[in-house]
């Protein structure tokens, strides 16, 4: 936990869609897999998470996010960075606004390791420093409004949870 405090909350969604556990392939050799990798491997490798890679490496949190952690991570994919405005993603992503973005990723960050399984409504304090809500609405988990599409991709330093729309600190 400490460790994670040292990286200022550098931490954000990052995530694919791999398997959960080691597959040996047809030559009994175990390949890889999201338990086996960190979220910026993870995320690296899967084209749906390219605006969330964009977005972190501008902010400078890729480093940190190598951690160790644990740390829960609310992902938006490349459909939810759609969602917002026109020109958002752009203006975000300049030099000047470092400091706005990285606010806004380490929004989506939870200290500790919370499976879907621990899930319930209540409030949880974000590496960003504010509060936000997670409720559940006719069946589906949704944070500060966002809703969960997929849940519990394990990797070696914490889980993912990918949600539908990115969520901004108020």
């Amino acid at each position: 936990m400490k460790k994670l405090i040292k990286y200022t909350g550098a931490t954000i969604a990052i995530l694919g869609f791999t398997s959960l556990s080691s597959v040996a392939n047809h030559h009994g050799e175990k390949k890889a897999t999201t338990a086996d990798k960190t979220v910026v491997a993870i995320a690296a490798g899967n084209k749906d998470f390219s605006t969330l890679v964009a977005a972190v490496k501008a902010a400078g949190l890729a480093e940190a996010l190598s951690g160790d952690g644990p740390f829960t991570i609310f992902a938006p994919t490349n459909a939810a960075f759609d969602k917002l405005p026109a020109g958002t993603v752009d203006t975000l992503l300049k030099p000047e606004n470092k400091a706005k973005l990285a606010a806004i990723l380490k929004y989506h960050v939870v200290s500790g390791k919370v499976m879907a399984a621990d899930v319930k409504p209540m409030k949880v304090k974000t590496l960003q420093g504010s509060e936000f809500e997670i409720t559940v609405k006719e069946g589906a988990v949704m944070v500060d409004g966002a809703k969960v599409i997929k849940t519990d991709l394990v990797g070696k330093n914490g889980v993912i949870h990918v949600i539908d729309s990115v969520i901004i600190p108020k």
